[in-house]
């Protein structure tokens, strides 16, 4: 079993998602008393928030292609950035490793593929969802994409960076949430991409008329399955 380098706390509740799931699947699949083995740097997630809210992505590049490094230094086989927005330096922080990094916006174009999916909607932060480095890895697979109009963009974000980092979740913000999908079914979305690493706290596959994906899920199966190779 390879070591597992996370580079995590963006948000630590988020985090404690991915270590939970982790360990699970690696239970699952070796039993008995079978757990992950993990590197995890954890970051203070109000740097790497306010780089990425400042537009100053250069610089949440070499702060994660640190943490990248001192990973692999401590012995990772196998990288993850725990975290969906900070993918868009993913490229960076994988050129600053010799180890390979398994790149959540790949997992999930995986995975709607193998549902057979055309066109799917896209929530997440308002960089999720305005810029081309998660939709253009679903196109790549023939996969189109809609998000949320701009007003409904800024709700979205704010739910997740004013309540759900916090461990807030909160009823209203889910029925937010599920009107938006379901305006966004209603032109043409065969699916819903969760692509916040935090949405899954507040909405899961039951409450949804079409099938959910959950990066976070997505993304440490895949992981934990390079981990066991």
């Amino acid at each position: 079993m390879k070591t597992i380098g996370l580079i995590g706390g963006m948000s630590w509740e988020a985090t404690a998602l991915y270590y939970q799931l982790l360990n699970h699947a690696v239970q699952q699949r070796l039993g008995g008393l079978h757990s992950a083995k993990i590197a995890m740097i954890s970051l203070d997630f109000e740097e790497p928030a306010g780089l990425a809210r400042e537009g100053r992505w250069d610089d949440l590049a070499l702060l994660l292609s640190d943490a990248a490094r001192k990973l692999e230094r401590a012995g990772a086989g196998v990288l993850m950035i725990g975290a969906n927005t900070a993918h868009r330096v993913a490229d960076a922080v994988a050129a600053a490793v010799s180890i390979p990094l398994v790149h959540i916006c790949d997992c999930t174009a995986e995975a709607v593929r193998a549902k057979g999916l055309t066109r799917v909607a896209l929530l997440g932060t308002r960089y999720t969802m305005e810029e081309d480095f998660f939709k253009d890895r679903l196109v790549k697979c023939g996969v189109s994409v809609v998000i949320p109009g701009p007003e409904d963009r800024e709700r979205i974000h704010r739910i997740i960076l004013d309540e759900l980092v916090l461990g807030r979740v909160e009823d209203p913000s889910r029925k937010v949430c599920l009107d938006i999908v379901g305006q966004l079914v209603g032109e043409g979305a065969e699916g819903v991409v969760l692509g916040c690493t935090e949405l899954p706290l507040l909405l899961k596959p039951d409450d949804c008329p079409v099938p959910l994906f959950d990066t976070t899920q997505i993304h440490a199966l895949s992981v934990v399955g390079r981990a066991l190779v």
